[in-house]
């Protein structure tokens, strides 16, 4: 175990610790330090941006995780019995092979004023489509977009899971006249638990670290996104490398050192909500 140790303390242990000490200084990333304690920890929390950053992460961990696991359940019951189901799988899965630059890039090209979504509304006698990239709207498209992305890579893995289920307990269960929500309630659910577990964690991790795709829609080539779609990855990246103003990478390691904080926190609350007893099947 030695040498796996040895790599985890570099890369890791040895990072964290630094990102954790340059939080307790003011430094601008060239020069010399200057200790602040935890002052740069205080000005974040009642920085408005951070609080707005902060806000938008919570409604991009909660809201689109829910409507993602949603779409994931309710496409894993519809394809579960559907011939070529491996087809469509493979379908729902492609946008995860696809960078998720590439992705924003086009989902922004679909909703802009002149885009494809809104040409086919003006056809069927919309003519004053919404402001779909508006900033009233922006970062609501932005969550609807990850939710699109996510979905497939969610449906994958509990399909999986949903496929080692033995299919004669869904026969007892349509022989006993179980409707939809009650085979899912029943067996389904019951029986995949502890892999819903495991992509509780994978969603909770990657959305609070989500970055990219935020950046490319919302932004531009000269500037940063709006901060009202800013997460806590992006205040973290604006106050790091501001193209405006003096760079904070005190400030911008704070963020960081809170944000692998919370990540940890959100895990254990997680798994200790989901632990549940093995069912043998």
């Amino acid at each position: 175990m030695t040498p796996a140790l040895v790599l985890y303390a570099i890369f890791l242990l040895v990072p964290v610790a630094a990102t954790a000490y340059i939080s307790l200084h003011k430094w601008p990333g060239y020069g010399p330090m200057e200790w602040s304690g935890l002052r740069n920890y205080r000005y974040m929390f009642a920085d408005p941006v951070f609080q707005q950053a902060l806000k938008n992460t919570m409604l991009l961990l909660v809201g689109a995780g829910v409507a993602t696991f949603a779409v994931s359940f309710g496409l894993t019951m519809l394809l579960r019995d559907l011939t070529g189901r491996s087809t469509a799988r493979s379908v729902i899965f492609f946008p995860n092979i696809v960078p998720a630059l590439v992705l924003s890039i086009l989902w922004g090209f679909l909703f802009q004023a002149d885009g494809l979504v809104n040409k086919i509304l003006r056809s069927v006698g919309v003519h004053h489509p919404p402001g779909w990239l508006s900033q009233e709207h922006q970062y609501t498209m932005i969550l609807i977009g990850l939710v699109w992305i996510n979905t497939g890579f969610y449906t994958t893995i509990i399909m999986a899971a949903v496929d080692r289920i033995p299919p004669y307990l869904y026969e007892d269960c349509l022989l006993a006249g179980a409707n939809a929500w009650q085979r899912f309630r029943h067996v389904t659910l019951p029986l995949s638990w502890d892999v819903i577990g495991v992509c509780s964690v994978l969603w909770t991790i990657n959305s609070i670290k989500t970055f990219e795709f935020i950046l490319a829609m919302a932004g531009s080539a000269s500037g940063l996104p709006s901060t009202r779609t800013w997460t806590m990855s992006l205040y973290a990246y604006a106050t790091a490398f501001a193209s405006e103003g003096v760079p904070s990478f005190g400030l911008a390691a704070a963020d960081s050192i809170f944000t692998l904080g919370l990540v940890a926190v959100l895990v254990v609350l997680i798994r200790r909500v989901m632990r549940r007893d093995p069912i043998q099947f």
